[in-house]
């Protein structure tokens, strides 16, 4: 199978391209690097089936042929992290809409029609004050998220062309929302709660908490996020789906920190930061982000395989590693300098 990854080389993009080079599909990634990270796939640089063209999806001048050799895309190029977020108001529009409406029109006018499976968000849910989120719930925008609300009329709005472009011209489109996915690769520097709070616990520095920690959220395992969508790409098949996807097991940000010093050992205190101290802007963060995957397990049977404290403890070992390599890189420099005191 054909495979193009847009946003290839980013945290769930280079999981993908894992998973099907594993099985030996042909994998094109395109990504700007902005956020991703070129060493996400050295691993993959001299497999025959891997090609990577470092480009930004709004100029992109292999996208059509890309599209057209392509059986099934993922559609992942997107400004994310609510630090960029917050960042860059027009480039999250800019980048986020047009970006999934020209590959959309690429796909349209190649005439191919591969398989398109779009990343959609919890955010469009909005403050739903409903226990469980199903997909036949109403989305809504609120601008009681500050300037975040830009972010979700991306998504709301990625959401309708894929729906309009599977109607009108029969692009099989699987739209899938994902809730807090968090794993190996992932980056704390854009907002990302879990590597922070982890970088901070083994460091035994203070893990820094915004807001009351009282908001809930449900956090999945990459590696499962990858496997729910291919498995729902091919039960799909030339069908079109809206779906969540994520982990259904609800936390308070208050109790996931607990949770990391405690699988941490760390000796790092909890300490509260004010939203605007946090982000610059006061907003009401939502209340919960807890999925229904009653639509994921009936269409797929699919079952997570990690647990959020394997998680959490697969995190910490990378960090642990992460820190050793930094200090013994550290001492390496040194070492010729002591000796020559010496």
């Amino acid at each position: 199978m054909h495979v193009l990854i847009t946003g290839g080389a980013g945290f769930i993009g280079s999981h993908l391209a894992d998973l099907h080079l594993g099985r030996g599909d042909q994998v094109h990634v395109v990504d700007d690097l902005s956020t991703g990270l070129r060493a996400n796939l050295a691993q993959h640089e001299d497999n025959p089936d891997f090609r990577f063209d470092e480009a930004d999806i709004l100029t992109w001048d292999k996208l059509e042929r890309a599209v057209g050799w392509a059986d099934r895309i993922y559609h992942l190029a997107a400004v994310v992290g609510v630090y960029r977020v917050i960042a860059e108001p027009t480039k999250v529009l800019a980048t986020n809409i047009a970006g999934c409406e020209r590959l959309l029109r690429a796909a349209q006018a190649g005439g191919w029609k591969p398989q398109v499976v779009l990343a959609s968000s919890s955010e469009v849910y909005g403050h739903n004050e409903e226990d469980v989120l199903r997909e036949d719930q109403d989305l809504s925008v609120s601008t009681r998220v500050g300037t975040r609300w830009g972010y979700s009329v991306s998504k709301i709005a990625d959401e309708a062309f894929g729906l309009a472009y599977a109607q009108r011209f029969g692009i099989p489109a699987v739209i899938a929302r994902f809730f807090n996915t968090i794993g190996p690769r992932q980056v704390g520097r854009y907002g990302m709660v879990v590597p922070r709070f982890v970088a901070q616990a083994v460091r035994n520095e203070p893990i820094t908490v915004f807001g009351g920690g009282q908001q809930t959220r449900s956090f999945c395992d990459v590696r499962d996020t990858v496997e729910a969508l291919d498995l729902l790409a091919w039960r799909a098949g030339r069908n079109t789906l809206v779906v969540n996807v994520g982990n259904d097991r609800e936390i308070s940000i208050l109790e996931l920190a607990e949770l990391v010093i405690e699988r941490a050992q760390s000796r790092s205190t909890i300490k509260h930061v004010p939203l605007r101290e946090a982000y610059g802007e006061d907003f009401e963060d939502i209340r919960r982000r807890r999925p229904s995957l009653a639509r994921l397990r009936a269409l797929t049977g699919f079952e997570h395989r990690y647990t959020l404290e394997r998680t959490i403890d697969d995190l910490i070992a990378i960090e642990r590693a992460r820190l050793n390599e930094a200090r013994d890189g550290y001492c390496t420099l040194v070492r010729p300098e002591s000796e020559r005191a010496a």
